[in-house]
């Protein structure tokens, strides 16, 4: 009798979900699903009888996951036509652009989801029906879960819901939910191995050992995993080394080996950019010739390519056990535990730090306040570099001390103890569980080779102050690498950092669902419950970070914690013979901010057998996580300066002043021959404890066809056909503003317009000085779509078995329109911001079975999209010089093929598996405006083909 209960509380699950949607896994175990009553459906918590319900659910169980060839859950979500952008290994920075604005900070070593394209924030992760905690990577408080902490070993099928949950999960499920369902009913042992290795390098291996087992009341799962992913170096591809393809060096870093040195000559009022020649050891400056001595004019010649130092893949290696064990208390009670541990090291890596100092470093902290002595050991000009008078800015690489190196110490813990059960109240059947969750992601990350800029000031002012100073030596950033830093000068600036950041979830939840009352020969059921949960956070920052000392960013401390409160319902009403009603509700009290209530309808259609037609209307919330609430960051954004682009200068005065920019830059008192020193302009970020909650508003229509005309024909076993629209609005969204776009709009507007200007403020020198962009309930994005899945079964043929899946995204329109009026760069078919939004995205896999034999065809096609190149530093760039002045990152297609072998060699239980990704090595279109390794990370697999051979011996 327990085994039953049993099966109709967890079988029925994992088993029968596959119906959710029609797929060839579904049609194959169809016989088997006929037994059984009632099934679970993400998006959903009431049983349901219905294969098709009213949400649009797309199921990836273990045999399609294992098809993909990809050993991560990110990767395989990653590759859905529905994904947009989110963190990955292939694009995952530390040291190059400082914090993003949400507070979230850079994700070092995380792989996370986006569905929409509305972000990863926006996206509810759920492992067995139940919250993940949000990931740290010791860089800041994050709204996003980190998918690296969930190893695939133990996933039994993976559910996207594809439409806005909040009225039944809560906050966060704006653009869909991902339900991440782990293995459970296992008996046996099973031991997997896999190795896999990139065209460029970057081998890949995975060693996991699962076994089941259990007595006559008791049931348990365990596991241990071992995953360990390679580096492969942005130098081993001509694309990827050179800091932006196709424009040379004019597009690189003014942080130069031999140093640049722009100032005023305070004895003849002459202006310097010049730059050490190279084999220079012994500086020589001629007063009034910027050409004189050792030295020549800067020119975008003389950039230095950071390129190479990059990473294309971050190497990190993940370790993790897990169990997860039911005891039946009784024939209707049971008690579960399920504890999970993973620890993740990755590393990230940077070309040497570059020492910026002088009022045109722009970081709005002390490396703008510093100023040369005329008698420092070390100046060569014979007068003072004045911070306050004629000094402009010095930037040098010194490649002597080597490159930036963040290594993350990532851990991850997680607890489920609970009860669940089933009770009758006549002829009804009702069913309830209980539970306690503790979740704790917490990781470190060591920064090595970082400068302290007090201690460089010190060792760049008063020599007698230095002499006083134990271990000052003064430095030289004069010499170039003709006279590199000695070993003294190096100890005396280096210092390594140390962050950390927490994240504890504690939930305490109960529902109940079951019978209403019958209505003919359907029933009408409902599911009700209450959550408890508590958030805390804490990011403690390197000291050096919090006092501005750091030459990398600054960044304050955050230490907060809230707590939410709920209450839900959710009704499904058979109203006709053909029709299902559908209704929920929520309420969510916040600590925080108050209290908030959504709802959602939704309805099922039958008018013939074959066809369903539903549809749904959801309002919903984002709460903002404590990242947005609190902090304070630096962000190295990536801007042009449409006044001065790197290498172009706008204003000259001796022609006269031309309209358009020259005049709106000159009304902001920029000077003549101005030039942007560096792409990488700081801008200070952070939260904002004021901020509401976005609300949303999505609906979803569409059909499911599955004709019986093509059911166990001669010519197919089934088929079925899914399409489906969707619409998402977020009023209020919480967002920074778009620097680059608003820097733009100013200057288009005439440099002065007080609602697109005040966050610009310039020095006399004309170089921007740090804006503020701190978040707000700024604006709103709307996007909308649809989509079409196709799934083809043939019968058995003499040759074997037929399969052919289609999934297909077409994007509408993306838009959304910040609270000044400014519509973001960010539209459909445009790549922006290292992301794109292509119109159209296709997955087809075809396959065929015969015994034990089984092959796999997949094509991946991503459509084309185009970037702005109207930038001076691109403009030249092959490309970019038709009339619209655009380049096109042309459409892409990737081919996939694996081959398996069940009881391979006779031997029962093994299961051998080769195939390739990319498997004819197409390289991702060239991005020029992308931010690093010259293609869009977030969009495109790398460059060549990824091999693999992995067995599953199960016994």
């Amino acid at each position: 009798m327990s085994n039953l209960r049993r099966n109709r509380l967890t079988a029925a699950v994992h088993l029968t979900l596959l119906l959710a949607l029609p797929t060839v896994a579904a049609a194959q175990d169809a016989e088997q699903s006929q037994d059984l009553d009632t099934i679970s459906v993400t998006g959903s918590r009431i049983k349901q009888t219905n294969a098709v319900t009213a949400q649009p659910v797309m199921v990836l169980d273990r045999a399609k996951l294992e098809q993909t060839g990809a050993k991560s859950v990110a990767e395989i979500l990653q590759q859905l036509p529905a994904s947009g952008k989110a963190l990955n290994a292939k694009f995952n920075s530390s040291g190059n652009f400082g914090y993003p604005p949400d507070g979230g900070g850079i994700g070092a070593g995380s792989a996370q989801v986006d569905l929409r394209n509305l972000g990863s924030q926006r996206v509810l992760v759920l492992v067995d029906g139940v919250r993940w905690v949000n990931e740290s990577s010791a860089s800041g408080v994050s709204g996003s879960a980190d998918l690296n902490t969930i190893p695939l070993a133990i996933v039994e099928r993976i559910e996207v819901l594809e439409d806005g949950a909040s009225a039944i999960y809560g906050s966060d499920a704006i653009a869909g939910v991902v339900n991440i369902i782990t293995r459970k009913d296992f008996k046996g042992a099973e031991f997997h191995s896999y190795y896999g290795e990139y065209s460029r390098g970057g081998e890949t291996k995975d060693f996991s050992l699962t076994f089941g087992t259990g007595g006559d009341i008791w049931t348990g799962v365990f596991g241990a995993t071992w995953y360990e992913q390679d580096e492969i170096s942005s130098g081993s591809w001509g694309q990827s080394s050179n800091c932006q393809p196709g424009a040379g060096l004019g597009a690189c870093s003014s942080g130069t080996p031999q140093g640049r040195f722009v100032f005023n000559d305070p004895t003849n009022t002459t202006s310097y950019n010049i730059t050490l020649n190279n084999g220079t050891t012994v500086p020589v400056f001629v007063p009034g010739n910027p050409s004189g001595g050792t030295y020549h004019p800067f020119t975008g010649a003389d950039r230095f390519n950071f390129a190479p130092y990059n990473l294309m893949l971050t190497p990190s290696e993940r370790k993790s056990l897990f169990a997860n064990i039911n005891i039946d208390l009784t024939e209707n009670t049971r008690l579960h535990f399920k504890g999970l541990f993973n620890n993740r090291q990755s590393r990230n890596q940077a070309a040497p730090e570059p020492i910026f100092v002088g009022p045109g470093a722009g970081t709005g902290g002390i490396a703008d306040t510093i100023s040369i002595p005329a008698n420092h050991p070390f100046n060569p000009f014979g007068f003072a570099l004045d911070a306050n008078n004629n000094f402009v800015f010095i930037g040098r690489r010194p490649l002597e001390v080597g490159p930036r190196v963040f290594t993350q110490n990532v851990d991850t813990w997680y607890f489920n103890v609970g009860m669940d059960g089933l009770f009758n109240i006549g002829d009804r059947s009702y069913g309830w569980d209980t539970n306690y969750i503790h979740s704790r992601n917490s990781a470190t990350q060591r920064f090595t080779n970082g400068y302290n800029v007090a201690k460089i000031k010190l060792a760049l002012g008063d020599p007698a102050a230095c002499a006083a100073t134990p271990g000052c030596t003064p430095l030289d950033l004069f010499g170039g690498q003709g006279r590199p830093f000695t070993q003294q000068m190096i100890d005396w600036i280096r210092t390594n950092q140390r962050d950390a950041s927490t994240q504890v979830l504690d939930i305490f939840s109960f529902n109940l669902s079951g019978d209403l009352f019958s209505i003919g020969d359907r029933t009408a059921g409902f599911a009700v419950g209450a959550e408890y949960r508590e958030y805390q956070g804490d990011f403690d920052p390197d000291p050096l970070r919090q006092t501005g000392e750091s030459q990398d960013s600054f960044a304050a401390p955050v230490s907060a914690e809230y707590n939410v409160k709920e209450v839900y319902g959710e009704f499904n009403f058979p109203v006709l013979a053909s029709l299902d009603l559908t209704a929920a509700a929520r309420w969510s009290d916040y600590s925080t901010f108050g209290d908030a209530f959504t709802g959602k309808l939704g309805f099922r259609w039958q008018p013939i057998e074959d066809l369903v037609i539903r549809g749904t209307r959801s309002t919903g919330f984002r709460a903002p996580n404590l990242g947005e609430l609190y902090g304070l960051t630096q962000f190295g954004a990536t801007l042009t300066d449409p006044c001065g682009p790197t290498g172009s200068p706008v204003v000259d005065r001796t022609n006269g002043v031309s309209p358009g920019l020259e005049a709106a830059c000159v009304a902001q008192g920029v000077p003549d021959n101005f030039e942007q020193a560096n792409t990488q302009i700081t801008t200070f970020t952070g939260g904002n404890p004021n901020l509401d909650p976005e609300e949303s508003d999505s609906w979803t229509v569409g059909l499911v066809y599955s004709p019986g005309w093509a059911e166990e024909k001669s010519w197919s076993r089934r088929l079925d056909v899914e399409f489906g629209y969707y619409n998402h609005q977020i009023d209020g969204a919480i967002q920074s503003r778009d620097i680059q776009t608003l820097l733009n709009s100013c200057i288009a507007a005439g440099g002065t317009d007080a609602r697109l200007c005040s966050p610009f403020t310039r020095q006399t020198n004309g170089n921007l000085r740090p804006p503020n962009n701190f978040l707000q309930n700024f604006g709103t994005v709307e996007t909308d779509g649809a989509d079409l899945k196709i799934n083809w079964l043939s019968p058995e043929w003499g040759f074997g078995s037929l399969s052919a899946s289609l999934q297909t995204v077409w994007v509408n329109e993306y838009k959304a329109v910040d609270g000044d009026g400014v519509t973001s760069s960010r539209q459909v078919g445009v790549e922006v911001g290292d992301s794109a939004i292509p119109e159209w995205q296709s997955n087809l896999q075809l396959g065929w079975k015969k015994g034990n034999f089984d092959f796999t065809y997949g094509l991946r096609y991503i459509d084309a999209v185009t970037e702005d190149c109207t930038s001076a530093t691109i403009a030249a760039v092959p490309g970019c010089l038709n009339p619209s002045q655009t380049n096109t990152l042309g459409a892409t297609t990737y081919h996939d093929v694996q081959f398996g072998w069940k009881d391979a060699f006779w031997l029962e239980g093994l299961r051998l598996s080769v195939g390739a990704n990319n498997v004819f090595g197409k390289e991702p279109p060239i991005c020029v405006t992308c931010s690093l390794n010259g293609y869009d990370a977030g969009t495109y697999d790398l460059p060549g083909s990824f091999w693999y051979v992995s067995a599953d011996y199960r016994f």
